[in-house]
């Protein structure tokens, strides 16, 4: 198992960073935002203390969506003024401020869908407006090892924490932003703030996808096991990905690169 939590997560950062590469900040944060990590941890939990356990944690996940909003809202706003790291520690700091509150509402999957809904409509406006720039830097093989590392880091030390703190807990530090955290402050390094802001913007977009995942877990898991659960949440995330992508678009008349959508 800890074989496969070293494993999952860089291979994410991976495909995201060669996705980032090769058609830009807005496809790769788009991609970011799919429950790549959360949905490995989420698994894990499931497995190893059982469905009933995992629908509690992905209910407690459901509602962290507001973490993961704040977190990307506070760093793109902050990277217009700052460098990176204070402008991760402020980030860090709007994503524990949101978790904090949510531990003190009462746990229930009505609540969670409020909180996810709520975080939906506020989303798109709490991000700067930028357009993305051109000339996106090559990325080393370095730096990629650097990413795939950092994410590995991040996710084991996520993933012990959460065993030992219950479901809610374990739920709400499974939507710690690894990929969010390690993208953001190496878009910010090399490609600067504007590029960086079209990233997490596009990631925030994996909010509806990310809802309708742990939305079916907490239905599915206790009725019709691990396995059937994740294959119905996978199929209905990739489908809502799909399906947003192309109401963006639709709307905006153009990639997001080239417009913010409100």
């Amino acid at each position: 198992m800890l074989a496969l939590k070293l494993l999952l997560v860089p291979s994410f950062l991976l495909l995201v960073s060669l996705v980032g590469k090769r058609w830009g900040p807005a496809v790769a944060g788009s991609l970011a935002g799919l429950p790549l990590v959360t949905g490995p941890i989420l698994f894990f939990l499931a497995m190893e203390h059982g469905e009933i356990f995992g629908a509690a944690a992905a209910a407690s996940a459901l509602s962290a969506v507001l973490g993961s909003a704040a977190f990307g809202a506070a760093y793109a706003n902050a990277a217009q003024r700052m460098y990176w790291l204070p402008a991760l520690l402020l980030a860090l700091l709007a994503w524990l401020g949101a978790i904090l509150f949510l531990a003190w509402l009462p746990a229930s999957f009505a609540m969670s869908l409020a909180v996810a809904a709520v975080t939906l409509a506020a989303a798109p406006r709490m991000y700067p407006i930028h357009v993305a720039q051109p000339g996106i830097h090559a990325i080393s093989r370095a730096e990629l090892v650097s990413r795939m590392i950092a994410g590995a880091g991040v996710t084991v030390a996520v993933t012990f924490a959460s065993s030992t703190l219950g479901h809610g807990w374990s739920g709400l530090l499974a939507v710690f932003p690894v990929l969010g955290s390690v993208l953001a402050v190496f878009s910010h390094r090399r490609e600067g703030a504007a590029n960086t802001a079209v990233l997490l913007y596009a990631m925030a977009t994996g909010l509806y996808p990310f809802t309708a995942f742990c939305s079916v877990l907490v239905v599915a898991l206790p009725r019709v096991g691990i396995a059937a659960a994740f294959a119905l949440a996978i199929a209905l995330a990739l489908f809502v990905q799909v399906l947003t992508r192309r109401l963006l678009l639709a709307r905006g008349g153009k990639q997001i690169e080239h417009r913010h959508l409100a």
